[in-house]
């Protein structure tokens, strides 16, 4: 499969990675991801808990986190990592327009609604 690096990734592990996410991180960054990613998952589950994902301080100040909570049930690291691939400095206008949307679609149903009240 691969040679296993220090912290748990293969090498196979980290290009599937980038691949999955159109590239947008180099190894340095996908290291730095899963480092982070396992000191979220407190208990060493392989995922990660809305609860857990919201215990970064940024987030948890951020007006949009309650939208953001219905897309964070249990995210392995291949989630997280495409999940802040539209965060990246490489990542296009479009892929952030992709991921805004994703956020204000709250019911999933392809809209988005102006709420009534």
């Amino acid at each position: 499969m691969g040679q296993a690096m220090s912290f748990g990734l293969t090498q196979y592990d980290v290009e599937e990675l980038n691949a999955s996410c159109g590239n947008k991180f180099t190894q340095r960054e996908i290291e730095a991801l899963y480092r982070r990613f396992r000191s979220l998952d407190r208990g060493h589950k392989g995922y990660i808990s809305a609860e857990e994902f919201f215990n970064i301080p940024e987030l948890s100040i951020n007006p949009l986190a309650r939208r953001l909570e219905r897309l964070f049930e249990s995210v392995n690291f291949k989630e997280f990592v495409a999940f802040l691939s539209a965060f990246s400095g490489r990542a296009s206008a479009d892929d952030k327009a992709k991921f805004l949307f994703t956020v204000y679609d709250v019911d999933g149903d392809g809209l988005v609604e102006v709420p009534t009240d």
